[in-house]
């Protein structure tokens, strides 16, 4: 009897327990609570609060603060620490908290500043770099500071393989024909219209794709290749931003603005410039007839002065965890003046000077830049990488421009005279797309789409002559130059990539549908043609630290406006160029093989390639009456060779020196007009850039360059020295920045090009000089001071 009593007893006192222990496992405990900055207590958004289990040390719940620093969150686990943390602060841990009411509230928990933190996450943040994907390079823009006060072609001129002349030209690996994108798409602000990439800005700039072999995903416009500019689109909760100012000599003022608003459902963003700059040159020409040894001399002052305004606004809505909508627009508008003062001296074959005048240009525009894009992007559940794209793209570009030309004689018999000319220039662009990602597996990728563009642009030039005191349209000087081209492609790719190997393969083919007409005089041409680009890219790691890449593609280069359009400018009458409404599209198949090796604190990359090009663009210039006349045609075929070579190299955290190494060599084989342009030649380019973190939180910056001369088929452009420094220093703890650049310090930076022929000869020279520049920055919010503003190209 007793027995039976102590066992119900035993087994009462066991339920009990056991109940007393699943009510305490179940019961849930509330934590709350609010992070503030120790300096100044302001509220700190998404910070992280961890909940972890004190015995294994494993995160069991977690959440972020919200704008006002504030969260909450719950737990049912019994053994637990608190983890407080925030990139830039000092962690904060809390073991074993008291429990109140089945509540901990936390109050008001400071965070401090991790100085060694905050220097680690700088210097990342500083440093430019280059990843390899399998079919490109993406440059990811760092703050680079000889681009204080930059824009985006000088940006450009920083990236390895890229190089723009003096006079805006982008060349890749040192061959003209690259297909410039932003954001994945055309654009007017990346047309050779213009010079509109003026308008971009190094601090909207995220990151710049290389692709020296594009797959078949990408258009195949471009023999060079492809060149994507992909801008930056905040997305951090609450109201962000920065401020700059920068002035500089000469007559370089600017001001720049960075807003972006995150909710949970709009991302809002904005980039807004505004400024004024002067671009003095000094020119010189020289036309020589060598077969009665009498020469044209021309030497003369210009100086372009440009306001401009440019604004960025988007927002992305997000529908739900799957769907986001984006609608963006940039607008930028520039108001060109532009005085030119030159002398034009006559010189007989006895070397006397026989008649001279003065011709004086005064040059106005203005040029209104839209683009407006609307994009669906849809991502699908259990599969992050498959996603399904579609987007609508326009661009238009006008200008409007008239000059007035007066020639004033100074020796000789000549009379007086004046002329005018008047441009009104249109361009619209507009592309639709829709591109889908299937991935399979984890190896296995399709990527499939389509893409139509069409290209609308009508120049109507008139040059008038003054006869008899009015002036009087020149008939054989103008007309109306109308260019319409439509572009259809579809495309298909493959792709396998595991850990160790990867191959992609990919077909695309488009349909060409062009059309010009000079309207004054009814002369039209109509074109049609279809072509079939297949591509293949691979890429194999050997180990960790060293990869090898190799590339196959098909291009097209498609002749632009300036290309076809025969009018030309009449500032000097005697250098003329001009376009070819004949002219038809290079071809150029393209192969190359890339070497990544990775040795402590050195990376190298070591590439080859070789590109065959059939029906090449070419300018051949013609000489009459001391009259040189360029004109582009299609002449022949070329075979280049080339090797390319990168390093970094940081033998300690205060130094970074980075190469760039860029040779080639040319087969040139082809006829103009029965006479024969068959010749060999090479070129090649380096660059050398030093990094310097100095005491006092001061970074320098030295960048050297080298191109040698090249020659083309009739002309050989000179070799060219130049250098650029730039210096740093954070205050405020990082919040402001004060900046110095000046580019092209030896004023060295120069294009000469010399036109050597049985019967004539020509040079061209150029110089503007050096540029330097001083800003401040300013970022508020949780918005980082930019190092740069809204600033045009030299």
């Amino acid at each position: 009897m007793r027995m039976n009593k102590m066992r119900t007893w035993l087994l009462t006192l066991m339920v009990l327990f056991n109940g007393a222990f699943i009510f305490a496992q179940n019961s849930t405990v509330e934590i709350s609570g609010k992070i503030v900055e120790e300096n100044g207590e302001l509220p700190i958004e998404f910070a992280t609060v961890l909940v972890g289990d004190n015995e294994t040390k494993k995160p069991i719940v977690g959440t972020t603060t919200l704008e006002d620093g504030s969260f909450s969150l719950e737990t049912t686990a019994t053994n637990f620490y608190i983890e407080i943390s925030f990139i830039g602060f000092a962690k904060k841990t809390m073991d074993n908290p008291a429990i109140s009411n089945g509540k901990i509230d936390l109050g008001t928990i400071s965070l401090s500043e991790d100085s060694q933190q905050l220097d680690e996450v700088v210097v990342a943040g500083e440093i430019s770099q280059t990843e390899f994907k399998l079919d490109k390079r993406v440059f990811n823009v760092g703050k680079d500071l000889s681009s204080t006060g930059a824009s985006a072609l000088e940006v450009l001129n920083n990236v390895p393989s890229v190089n723009v002349s003096i006079e805006g030209a982008v060349s890749l690996r040192g061959s003209t024909g690259v297909q410039m994108l932003i954001n994945g798409k055309p654009s007017a602000i990346a047309n050779d219209q213009g010079n509109a990439l003026g308008t971009l800005t190094a601090d909207m700039i995220e990151r710049i794709e290389v692709i020296t072999n594009p797959s078949a995903k990408y258009d195949a416009e471009g023999t060079s290749g492809i060149i994507n500019i992909v801008l930056k689109k905040e997305e951090k909760k609450g109201l962000n931003g920065a401020v700059t100012l920068n002035t500089g000599v000469p007559n370089n003022h600017s001001i720049g603005l960075s807003l972006n608003r995150r909710t949970e459902k709009f991302n809002l963003f904005s980039q807004l410039g505004f400024g004024r700059r002067t671009f003095p040159s000094d020119d010189e020409s020289e036309n020589r007839n060598l077969v009665d040894n009498t020469s044209v001399l021309s030497r003369g002052e210009s100086d372009k002065n440009e306001t401009f305004f440019n604004i960025i606004l988007g927002t992305d809505y997000h529908i739900n965890d799957y769907n986001v909508l984006t609608l963006s627009g940039h607008y930028a508008y520039e108001w060109e003046k532009e005085n030119s003062d030159a002398s034009f001296d006559f010189i007989d074959a006895g070397n006397n000077m026989t008649d001279s005048y003065r011709r004086i240009e005064l040059t106005t525009a203005t040029n209104p830049k839209y683009q407006y894009e609307l994009q669906y992007k849809k991502d699908f559940e259990g599969n992050e990488d498959q996603s399904l794209l579609l987007s609508a793209t326009g661009n238009l570009f006008a200008k409007d421009q008239s000059s007035e030309f007066a020639n004033t004689i100074t020796l000789g018999d000549g009379e007086d005279n004046e002329q005018l000319t008047r441009t009104d220039f249109s361009q619209a662009e507009y592309t639709f797309k829709a591109d889908y990602t299937h991935p399979f597996s984890e190896v296995y990728t399709i990527e499939t789409g389509t893409q139509y563009q069409i290209n609308d642009v009508a120049n109507d030039y008139a040059v008038s002559d003054l006869v008899n005191g009015s002036f009087v349209d020149n008939e054989s000087l103008t007309n109306v130059f109308e260019w319409v081209q439509k572009v259809l492609g579809v495309y298909a790719t493959g792709a396998y990539e595991a850990d160790k190997w990867g191959v992609k393969l990919g077909l695309r083919l488009e349909n060409t549908d062009l059309a010009t007409l000079l309207e004054n005089t009814n002369e039209e041409s109509k074109r049609n043609y279809t072509n079939i680009f297949p591509s293949g890219h691979t890429s194999y790691k050997i180990s960790d630290n060293f990869s090898l890449q190799a590339g196959y593609s098909k291009r097209i280069f498609r002749p632009r406006l300036w290309d076809l359009n025969p009018f030309f400018n009449i500032r000097n009458n005697f250098n003329i160029r001009t376009g070819n409404p004949n002219l038809l599209p290079e071809y150029t198949d393209s192969f190359e093989m890339t070497s990544i090796n990775k040795f402590g604190r050195i990376t190298l990359n070591l590439g080859v390639f070789y590109r065959h090009t059939d029906d090449v663009v070419e300018r051949v210039t013609v000489f009459e009456d001391n009259v040189s006349t360029s004109m582009p045609a299609n002449v022949g075929t070329n075979d280049l060779t080339g090797i390319e070579f990168n390093a970094k190299y940081m033998p300690n955290n205060w130094l970074t020196i980075t190469n760039d190494f860029n040779y080639s060599y040319f087969i040139r084989k082809g006829i103009f007009e029965s006479n024969s342009f068959d010749f060999n030649g090479n070129q090649w380019s380096t660059r050398l850039t030093s990094k310097i973190k100095l005491p006092a939180d001061v970074d320098v910056e030295l960048t050297g360059n080298y191109r040698s001369s090249v020659k083309t088929i009739q002309q050989e452009m000179s070799d060219n020295i130049f250098m650029d420094m730039g210096a740093r220093k954070k205050i405020l703890k990082g919040k402001a920045i004060l900046s110095l650049s000046v580019r092209d310090v030896f004023a060295s930076r120069i294009f000469e090009s010399v036109t050597s022929q049985p019967d004539f000869y020509l040079r061209d020279y150029r110089k503007q000089g050096r540029f330097v520049t001083f800003g401040i920055s300013f970022g508020f919010g949780k918005g980082e001071a930019m190092e740069f503003s809204g600033q045009k190209h030299f």
